[in-house]
């Protein structure tokens, strides 16, 4: 089974405190208020889930598509994350194009929506069955 680790610090306020994003030990940057809710510099949660996003359905499409028996030359994803009132994330639209020799337009589109519906990120933005949290106070 694989374990991935990522990390966030906060400091301050909500407004006017910062903090850094980790994941793993590939990418660390900086959010603010202002790179979440309006267009400041920096990245935010949902610019990562869409990344996640992204990332697992073209693995997971990749994956159908050889068990089809098609290697696509290439496969590029982009996630559009909308955050709306709440703040609650209220709509992602994946926008997939491949190159895949020999594969047919409905075929591509029925492994298309398996991916959608079989990547892992699809399945835990759908319902998380368990969230664990562990809390504690420093000092």
């Amino acid at each position: 089974m694989a374990v991935s680790n990522s990390e966030a610090t906060w400091k301050g306020s909500l407004k006017e405190g910062a903090g850094t994003m980790k994941v793993g030990t590939s990418y660390e940057g900086p959010f603010t208020f202002a790179s979440r809710f309006e267009t400041g510099p920096g990245t935010n949660p949902e610019e990562l889930i869409g990344a996640a996003h992204a990332g697992c359905y073209s693995m997971f499409l990749s994956a159908l598509l050889g068990n089809a028996n098609y290697t696509p030359n290439n496969i590029n994803t982009k996630a559009e994350v909308h955050l709306g009132a709440g703040p609650a994330i209220t709509k992602i639209v994946l926008t997939c194009t491949a190159d895949v020799p020999g594969l047919g337009a409905e075929e591509f589109e029925k492994l298309a929506n398996e991916a959608k519906a079989g990547c892992p990120v699809s399945k835990a933005l759908a319902g998380v069955g368990e969230i664990v949290l562990n809390a504690s106070l420093a000092g």
